[in-house]
């Protein structure tokens, strides 16, 4: 088998013999298309605090998987109809809102729902879906029983405020309720009984300030005491504003809440500030991180084009995904060089990044270098010898990779090109986090706070809320936590970098030549399993065989992106 039949037989390999939907958890159509409860045969133990303080993994749901005609597919996000019975419901109070009297349409479908994949072909199913946020005609909350609350946990991010403003005034002003807490500090908060009274009038101009009012924290997830706390104070609405760790622990606080049998509503606004949350497509204060990193990408090109041989290195967000670099690289058109995790690179050597550096420099006089943070990890980790540490979130603890770059290609040139260059290393990292979002971002946050309050009232919990091909959706908690968001390097807006930098790919010949091995991440299992190759031919042979014997879902890794023909973000899943 040549190397193109390898390329053509990949292509059809992922388009046509895998799809993200698992027909294990579906079940035949019914002509009223009835819901159907799948438990997940991924059921791991309840979601518990790690030595660390950070969360274990939960993933204890049971699914609701519609299917219908055509190969359609919905999968559903739990309601209190499916664990309480007779559950009494009121009036929509939209419909005698003045504000809303315009609407010609107050409330969403039932039926309606939000195609996951919009690009198909003619005789193509009509794919997975995912229920359509909006007003429901009945709801299942008097407006003044609703005791609501908001927590912030993970990191900072541009917008959060806004949610939390936008929270607190749809409750207010869209269904008359007037009992909404502040969780300060985070997960913690909720056990050590600190809160804060939120009214219109109090959250009123927090949109303006960066941060959020309400503090934040990461670990310290306990889903008992969390849970004890939400019962003992009589809270029935929940909102979780985080990232995928908060998102985790959001899961778990409705499972130990369904397990109770409590009617408290779980909904969780995704945020990160990264983009590498799945399936929705972009988490709020992304468009504000982008539109801040210019102005470091701008202050480094000043300063590289200002002295000879100038070279300005800018650190970005990004842990696991480059999305940042990536899109303020395209948006600069300044930058001669992206760097991000999901594109390895080597230093020395014919194709490296020290030859594209000088050759640069001696066309130009002078280059930008963005490089996100994730960036290059791997090269630390050998050099330095260090052991994985883990914050209290769970998150890996990153080596400087921008300090650490900067100085490798200061010694590179003064001491083996006896060159002399002008660097300066900028990282704007934390004051892009503490800025408030930007206009793009604050109707995005307005539309989320919404989007989570019409689903709580209506008795969907469990759920994220986020825009899927520009459609708001309600998507189940283990859709949101399974997998991250990454840059796909084989994708055209990787090309269309790759086109306005210049930058060759930095792929190192040997790896290309020969992969060594492939690595599975089980998601049903967790943790890798590494299969060894001797050659590029029968590499694709080897995936196909592992993958159809064991009929779980992987991600597949190479030892370099480019060595196979599937690339890192492929999800492939097949049945048994």
């Amino acid at each position: 088998m040549d190397s193109s039949s390898i390329s053509s037989t990949a292509a059809s390999f992922v388009t046509l013999k895998f799809r993200c939907f698992d027909p294990t958890y579906a079940y035949s159509a019914t002509p009223n298309h009835r819901r159907s409860f799948v438990t997940s045969s991924r059921s791991l133990t309840p979601c518990a605090t790690n030595s660390n303080g950070s969360m274990a993994t939960s993933e204890n749901s049971e699914r609701k998987i519609i299917t219908g005609k055509a190969g359609y597919v919905l999968e559903d996000v739990p309601h209190f109809s499916d664990y309480i019975s007779d559950l009494p419901t009121y009036p929509n109070p939209l419909q005698d809102n003045p504000s809303y009297s315009v609407v010609k349409q107050h409330f969403v479908d039932v039926d309606d729902s939000v195609a996951q994949n919009i690009v198909v072909h003619q005789d193509s199913p009509r794919g997975r879906h995912f229920r359509r946020v909006g007003p429901r005609e009945k709801v299942y909350f008097d407006s003044d029983d609703v005791h609501a609350c908001i927590v912030t946990c993970g990191g900072l991010c541009p917008g959060l405020n806004t949610v939390i403003r936008e929270i607190v005034c749809g409750l207010y002003h869209m269904y008359g309720v007037h009992q909404v807490l502040g969780i300060e500090g985070g997960y913690r908060g909720f056990y050590a009984r600190n809160t804060i009274p939120l009214t219109p009038k109090i959250v009123n101009g927090i949109h303006k300030r960066g941060g959020t009012i309400l503090g934040t924290s990461r670990g310290g997830h306990d889903t008992s005491k969390i849970v004890d706390s939400i019962q003992d104070r009589g809270i029935n609405q929940v909102y979780v504003l985080g990232g995928d760790g908060t998102q985790k622990g959001a899961s778990a606080i409705f499972e130990e809440i369904r397990r109770r049998g409590l009617k408290v509503a779980v909904a969780g606004i995704p945020k990160t500030i990264d983009n590498d949350i799945p399936i929705i497509d972009k988490s709020f204060g992304f468009d504000t991180a982008v539109e801040e990193a210019q102005r470091a990408i701008s202050a480094a090109h000043v300063e590289a084009e200002s002295f000879e041989n100038g070279i300005g290195v800018v650190k970005l967000m990004g842990r696991y995904s480059g999305f940042i670099a990536m899109y303020a690289t395209i948006a600069s058109r300044d930058v001669d060089c992206c760097l991000i995790p999901e594109s390895p690179f080597y230093l020395e050597g014919p194709g490296g990044l020290f030859e594209y550096i000088e050759k640069r420099l001696k066309e130009n006089g002078h280059m930008v270098i963005v490089i996100a943070e994730g960036a290059g990890q791997e090269l630390l980790s050998e050099i330095m010898h260090t052991v994985d540490q883990q914050d209290a979130s769970g998150n890996k603890l990153l080596q400087d990779v921008g300090l650490w770059i900067s100085q490798k290609i200061r010694d590179h040139f003064s001491k083996k090109r006896k060159m002399t260059i002008n660097l300066k290393y900028i990282d704007p990292t934390y004051m892009i986090r503490a800025v408030p979002s930007n206009a793009s971002d604050n109707v995005y946050c307005t539309l989320l706070a919404h989007s989570a309050i019409h689903g709580a009232m209506a008795g969907y919990t469990g759920f994220t809320v986020g825009p899927v091909n520009g459609r708001h959706a309600y998507i189940p908690f283990y859709r949101i936590i399974e997998r991250q968001n990454r840059v796909v390097i084989t994708d055209r807006m990787w090309a269309r970098l790759l086109s306005s930098t210049n930058q060759p790919s930095f792929l190192d010949p040997k790896k290309i030549s020969s992969p060594s091995y492939v690595l599975f991440e089980s998601r049903r299992q967790g943790g890798f399993v590494k299969y060894e190759m001797k050659s590029m031919q029968n590499a694709l042979k080897q995936l196909v065989e592992k993958i159809q014997e064991s009929g779980l879902c992987f991600r597949i890794i190479t030892n370099h992106y480019y060595a196979f023909p599937i690339n890192i973000a492929a999800e492939l899943t097949i049945s048994k």
